[in-house]
């Protein structure tokens, strides 16, 4: 695995943690709702990301580097929703979301140099 392949991991890697750290405080009532949503839409990130650098065959890796492109959005929005609820403060939120943009900009970055 190369550098930057190296990096885009531990990137996402930190994120799926931040996340469940940040989850282990919200409510008990979401348990099956918004901390199981997002705790889901951030390890699909990195799942579908490994899955697909796994699988070594051209169209497939882009489509799994778009479904985790995806789940980043939604997990992106998942946290300013939970910062609206009160759920996270603005410190976690912004730490997680620093994370999410540099991965962000290196899986777009990554499509885009698809051919």
């Amino acid at each position: 695995m190369d550098t930057f392949h190296e990096e885009l991991n531990k990137e996402m890697n930190e994120y799926a943690h931040g996340v469940y750290a940040a989850t282990r405080t919200f409510p008990r009532d979401e348990i099956y709702g918004v901390t199981s949503q997002l705790r889901r839409a951030s390890l699909s990130v990195i799942l579908n990301y490994i899955e697909g650098y796994a699988r070594q065959r051209g169209a497939v890796n882009r489509n799994f580097l778009e479904i985790s492109y995806g789940s980043l959005q939604e997990s992106k929005y998942l946290l300013d929703f939970c910062l609206e609820e009160k759920y996270l403060n603005t410190d976690v939120r912004d730490r997680l979301m620093k994370h999410a943009d540099r991965i962000g900009a290196m899986l777009w970055g990554t499509l885009k140099n698809f051919k």
